[in-house]
């Protein structure tokens, strides 16, 4: 017959994922003719729950490479780019755990689509997709077997003189040596 019992784990109770695409206006020291490349990198975040949604607040370098004064020159400008997302996540089930972990994981690293110059400015579109797991207690229902499996009958052997008379007949002290004559078959 078996019972049930219940455990209780953590586990994700709620999940997904979010693409997201912003413009940023960067300034320059001088009036660009052409923007050369731009990179981003060191992208940092972390995720907190705050007032039934999750923020994601987070960070990223940009490096734009880029040409003035009529293309004769170029430089690279570096400018930190901190971000705030919000966003509520669908739990798949309720918990009674008020202390739930949020997980962020980048599914596509920023990336720069598109910049354009204008002024003595450029603007870039930066896009990214981030996934969110929340993580809290939850109940697991197993079955339990009331029966218990029967033990194994462990025996010793004593040893006794008829056990070391048997040992004594069976072992051969020359098992060693060549035989002289062998018999061939």
């Amino acid at each position: 017959m078996s019972a049930f019992k219940e455990i209780v784990t953590k586990a994700i109770i709620g999940k997904g994922k979010k693409y997201y695409k912003n413009s940023y206006t960067i300034e320059t020291e001088n009036i660009p003719t052409t923007v050369l490349g731009c990179w981003v990198i060191n992208h940092k975040f972390k995720g907190s729950e705050v007032g039934g949604k999750i923020v994601v607040d987070g960070s990223f370098d940009v490096n734009i490479w880029y040409s003035y004064d009529n293309d004769t020159k170029t430089t690279v400008i570096t400018k930190k780019i901190p971000y705030s997302e919000s966003v509520m996540v669908r739990q798949r089930e309720t918990t009674d755990s008020t202390l739930r972990d949020i997980v962020v994981r980048s599914l596509k690293q920023p990336n720069c689509i598109n910049a354009k110059e204008n002024g003595k400015t450029i603007t870039i579109d930066i896009e990214k997709e981030l996934g969110i797991e929340i993580v809290g207690d939850t109940k697991v229902k197993v079955a339990v077997e009331d029966d218990e499996e029967p033990w194994d009958v462990i025996e010793d052997t004593e040893y006794t003189e008829d056990v070391a008379k048997e040992i004594d007949t069976s072992i051969k002290e020359n098992y060693l040596k060549k035989e002289e004559n062998p018999k061939e078959t």
